[in-house]
């Protein structure tokens, strides 16, 4: 049993938290991203296997407040498009209580940005500014929290759960968070735990760290999961040891941990006989679900019929 960081967490946050310390190492939790409101990978799951994800992953990317509509490629126009209304998606999903939530958040800069500015490349915006009392940073980042706060208060209201996983892939520096290094990152992470929970009384959360370098450790006191992301260069049977000792090494061993994305499918039978503690993975959306360019209809049909792998 394990509990959760926020001491005033919801009853059903903590009902979730326990099934995932329960079941890690003795089953794995299935779960694909989405990011359109069709969700055309959970139709393709069902048409290849008969059977569908436990945890859904949705995108936040359109939530941002901050979208410089001027000046942004027809690409990243018609990602916020089919991105629009997730939200929605995701709370009548989540009234059903028939499976797990969680939101990967790709946060355009607060202020500064052009095209798709969750990307360092296209925003001047620094991190290190945030961590300074009066700066224009500093206000436009509280100020975007609160916006999301208030779009996440109904999960709240309605004590649904969800898997929280912000300032994510903060090991690498595409993103502007992650551009000034993880430590820089943590410090993001903390402030946001700390608005979410107190100012906003959001106890619904469960709070997952994405980072594998040590530096990045925001604390025992503010984590719930720890997790990291992978993408291989090319498929090979694995269940992603390498990556978990990595992890717990720069993290802690007294956590929930959870392959939060990845591109090609742990293997299944190396999982239940090495029974290494992952209590999720979610396969990121489109081409890595969809189609065989990145995993094959055999590897997809193999994981949902295992009995190790929990479905909906």
């Amino acid at each position: 049993m394990q509990t959760p960081v926020d001491p005033l967490a919801t009853p059903n946050a903590r009902k979730l938290l326990n099934y995932l310390s329960d079941i890690a190492g003795k089953a794995i939790v299935t779960g694909q991203h989405t990011q359109t409101v069709p969700m055309e990978e959970l139709e393709y799951i069902r048409q290849v296997t008969g059977r569908e994800p436990l945890l859904r992953g949705f995108e936040l990317l359109a939530c941002s407040p901050n979208i410089n509509w001027a000046d942004a490629s027809e690409e990243c126009l018609t990602e916020v498009r089919e991105n629009q209304g997730t939200l929605d998606v995701a709370l009548e999903w989540g009234r059903k209580r028939q499976g797990i939530v969680t939101f990967t958040f790709h946060w355009y800069s607060p202020v500064g940005g052009r095209d798709k500015a969750f990307y360092a490349e296209h925003t001047d915006f620094d991190a290190r500014r945030v961590l300074i009392d009066g700066t224009r940073e500093r206000a436009a980042f509280y100020h975007d929290m609160d916006h999301m706060a208030a779009l996440l208060k109904p999960f709240m209201d309605e004590d649904i759960p969800v898997l929280w996983r912000p300032f994510h892939e903060s090991d690498g520096k595409w993103f502007w968070w992650g551009a000034q290094g993880p430590a820089v990152a943590k410090e993001l992470y903390k402030l946001m735990f700390d608005h979410f929970t107190r100012a906003h009384g959001l106890h619904n959360l469960l709070w997952v760290w994405n980072c594998r370098l040590a530096e990045g450790w925001p604390g025992e006191e503010y984590v719930d999961v720890v997790s990291l992301d992978e993408y291989l260069p090319a498929y090979a049977p694995t269940d992603y040891r390498e990556q978990y000792e990595t992890l717990i090494a720069a993290t802690t061993g007294k956590k929930v941990a959870a392959l939060a994305e990845i591109g090609y499918l742990p293997d299944i039978t190396l999982l239940e006989q090495s029974h290494i503690p992952w209590a999720y993975f979610m396969v990121w959306s489109k081409e890595f679900c969809i189609g065989e360019s990145k995993n094959s209809r055999e590897a997809l049909k193999k994981v949902y019929a295992s009995d190790y792998a929990v479905k909906l």
